[in-house]
Parts: C-alpha cells; structure tokens; sequence
C-alpha cells in the first residue's frame, strides 16, 4: 500500500522529533502493509519548509531504512495550509508536489468558517495544478457547507481521507461525515496522517475493513495514490463499491 499523508520527517514539523522516532513510525507502516510513504510535512507559517529542506531529509530517512532493511520507500511531499499559499513562491510551490507527479496536497483550515476556501483551491486548478484536498472531513467548515467538498470534487480535486476518521478516532461527528463521503463515493484516497509510531500511527487497510470499504482498499491505498505520484491518469473505482461504508448507527447508500 502506499500512504500518501504522513508526518515522516524528524524535526521539522509536530512529527518525529528525531531519525529515530522516524525509524519507529517506518517500523510501524511496515507492520500495517505500507511500502511507500510520501513525506508531507507541514508547509505553513508555523513550519515554512522548503523543498531543498525536505528533499535532502527524506533523502537522509531513506538511507537509515536502507541501513537499518526496513522496506519502506519515502517519497518527498507536503502538506501545504491554504492560508499558506500566497507566501509561496509559484516555482516552490511546484517543487512540493507528492512524490513528484504533479499533485499538491491542500490542507483546509480547522475552523467553522473559511471564507474563500473554495475560490483559492479552484485558483490552483486554474493555474495549472492538481489538488489533492487533506481531511475534508475534519474541517468544521466543510461540514458546515457540505456541497462545497461536491463542488471541488467535480472541478477535479480529489478527496484525501485520514484513515483513522473512518473509525472515529476523531470523534462521531467526523466519522459520519466521513462515511457520508464514502456513501456519496468522494472519497479518493485514504492515508494514515500519521505523525508517530504510538499515539498517532498508521495503519489504512484495518480502517477500511471496519468502515465497510474493504472492497475499495486496493483503489484508495495503491491505484489512485500510485497514479498520484506517478502523474498519471487516475483510475476509475470499482462499480458500487462505496455502496458498503457503513457507520454502527446507520446504513449508508450511495448517492448519484
């Protein structure tokens, strides 16, 4: 499986604060089926890391998994904050894709209300780039305006789902408006977001299971996330199968 959201990086964002505590999170991605992990620290005005930074880090991380035969792959990425971006520079901006293919991972804002969220992602889009939106579902105002994640979707951003939402590790109200993307099959890919080996660790295909999106697990943790990073066209997913997320309270159905 292939993860593309995780905190991999030691020392540069609120991930492992050493190579260590990266070896320990790897170790952990092993042990859930992930081989490639696409490094996304935050790039935000708390944390404004650069390419060269990253670059040369995930290059480190590969070494020490070499060295240590852990069979994990880290590709460089980012996870870049919306209210970010006009700090930017656009030929940086180009340069923190995921694994290089040409998509940019967006993270909404956690608040309730996010004026000009929409506008700014579609303003990407027009200048060229792919987006890949991070937990949508964990964004108050998202789940205030639910047809605005609708909107993006059909201009042609894809939907990144934390894993771990699935299940309400996030809380319920966050689980089912994570379901209820699945029943109205928005969702793209589903990543651990994982930040460490124990509080935060990652796992994708045991969440899936749960949330009644086994059949989707090769689509949203290899097919689409391999052609993420390889830049090519997105596959199509399996007919109906988003028909099955389900949530212990109710039965979700898919909406056309």
């Amino acid at each position: 499986m292939i993860d593309l959201h995780c905190h991999a990086l030691p020392g540069i964002d609120d991930g492992p604060e050493t190579i260590v505590g990266s070896l320990a999170l790897m170790r952990a991605a092993s042990a859930a089926g992930i081989d490639t992990v696409v490094a996304t620290p935050h790039v935000n005005s708390r944390t404004p890391n650069d390419a060269d930074t990253i670059a040369a880090l995930t290059a480190k991380l590969n070494e020490r998994l070499a060295q240590e035969q852990v069979d994990v792959t880290v590709l460089p990425g980012a996870e870049i904050a919306i209210t970010h971006l006009a700090e930017l520079d656009p030929a940086e901006l180009s340069r923190l894709t995921l694994g290089g293919g040409g998509w940019l991972l967006i993270e909404p804002p956690f608040m309730p209300v996010a004026a000009g969220l929409e506008g700014l992602v579609i303003g990407l889009l027009h200048q060229d780039h792919k987006v890949v939106l991070a937990h949508p579902e964990r964004c108050p105002a998202l789940q205030r305006d639910r047809a605005v994640v609708r909107r993006l979707a059909d201009a042609g951003v894809l939907m990144s789902i934390t894993a771990g939402s699935l299940v309400g590790r996030f809380g319920n109200e966050v689980r089912r408006y994570a379901l209820e993307l699945a029943s109205a099959g928005l969702i793209h890919t589903v990543t651990s977001d994982a930040h460490d080996a124990n509080r935060r660790r990652p796992g994708l295909r045991e969440e899936l299971e749960q949330a009644g999106l086994a059949p989707l697990t090769d689509w949203l943790t290899q097919a689409v996330p391999a052609a993420i990073v390889g830049g090519t066209e997105i596959p199509a997913p399996p007919t109906g199968a988003f028909a099955h997320a389900r949530d212990p309270g109710r039965r979700w159905r898919l909406r056309h």
